[in-house]
């Protein structure tokens, strides 16, 4: 990405975040990045493309902060619920709240390829809590994923308010590790 690119997205993230994508038009994003409209145009080719790469590059730094987070557990059954310590420290620099269900909310259409970006980050998450549950040997690790994403939603949602839900909702997602189990290990086959 050129500078001018880099200064066109840095731009269209502050005010998609700050004011939402469908109320920040072009020709603010190119006064805020200090290019015409033309080279905006030249970088990105549409909004829409735009949004997508400002979803993109947020879904990227979220992605990386949660591998992080499981990266820093003692224990693959510390690991399922790592997501929300990663959501902690996360939501202290994005008080507005979820950028991915802002745009979804914003962006309704299953073909926007913006909309595609934010329902692939919720996906994802629900895929990783499968995976890490898989990994700590839990019974029904394909429930255990759901509720879990659940439970991260409501605590996304809820953020905004000045309730600490993301306290209950993670201590909440410890005891569903916690009431479920995980498999006992195998024996070895003689």
């Amino acid at each position: 990405m050129t500078p001018a690119g880099r200064r066109i997205a840095e731009a269209a993230e502050e005010l998609f975040y700050g004011r939402g994508i469908t109320a920040v038009g072009v020709d603010l994003i190119a006064e805020h990045s200090g290019v015409t409209k033309r080279t905006l145009y030249n970088q990105f080719g549409s909004k829409d493309h735009l949004v997508e790469v400002y979803l993109a590059e947020r879904d990227r730094r979220w992605r990386s902060a949660v591998l992080a987070a499981v990266d820093t557990t003692g224990t693959p059954a510390e690991a399922v619920t790592a997501p929300f310590e990663a959501l902690r420290s996360w939501s202290a620099a994005n008080p507005r709240g979820c950028a991915f269900l802002n745009a979804l909310a914003e962006l309704p259409d299953p073909a926007h390829p913006a909309h595609r970006v934010a329902a692939g980050q919720k996906l994802w998450l629900r895929d990783l809590f499968e995976e890490l549950a898989t990994a700590a040997d839990h019974p029904r690790p394909d429930e255990l994923a759901t509720r879990l994403l659940v439970l991260h939603e409501g605590a996304v949602a809820t953020q905004p308010l000045a309730l600490d839900t993301l306290a209950a909702t993670t201590a909440l997602a410890r005891a569903l590790v916690r009431a479920d189990p995980p498999l006992p290990p195998s024996a070895p086959e003689p």
